[in-house]
């Protein structure tokens, strides 16, 4: 369903079944955004989120989960997150947190 609303939106989405998975995807395609699951097989989210930033520091991950709460969020911002969203996802924050993702500057102050 997500990926049909973020192909609704513009987007080409790329998926991928586990984090290791994920990772490999990155490795290959080198995507401008990334969203991920915390809970997932196998590479939690953070550890996605850990993998992509050593490959691609500049890179823009947007972590999404439905168990979150502030220490949650604040360690994916901590590892350089652009945006946390909770699920369900509401589309309006989605669409804020890919707009957020497209335009700022990779800033640890964020």
């Amino acid at each position: 369903m997500l990926s049909l609303y973020l192909e609704a939106l513009g987007y080409t989405p790329l998926t991928a079944e586990n984090g290791e998975e994920g990772v490999a995807l990155f490795k290959k395609e080198n995507p401008s955004i990334v969203l991920t699951d915390i809970k997932m097989p196998g590479k939690d989210g953070f550890a996605v989120l850990e993998n992509i930033k050593k490959i691609n520091p500049d890179a823009r991950v947007i972590v999404v989960t439905g168990h979150g709460d502030k220490s949650l969020e604040t360690r994916a911002l901590e590892l350089g997150a652009v945006s946390f969203i909770h699920k369900p996802l509401d589309p309006d924050e989605l669409d804020a947190a890919l707009k957020r993702a497209e335009t700022t500057e990779n800033d640890p102050e964020i």
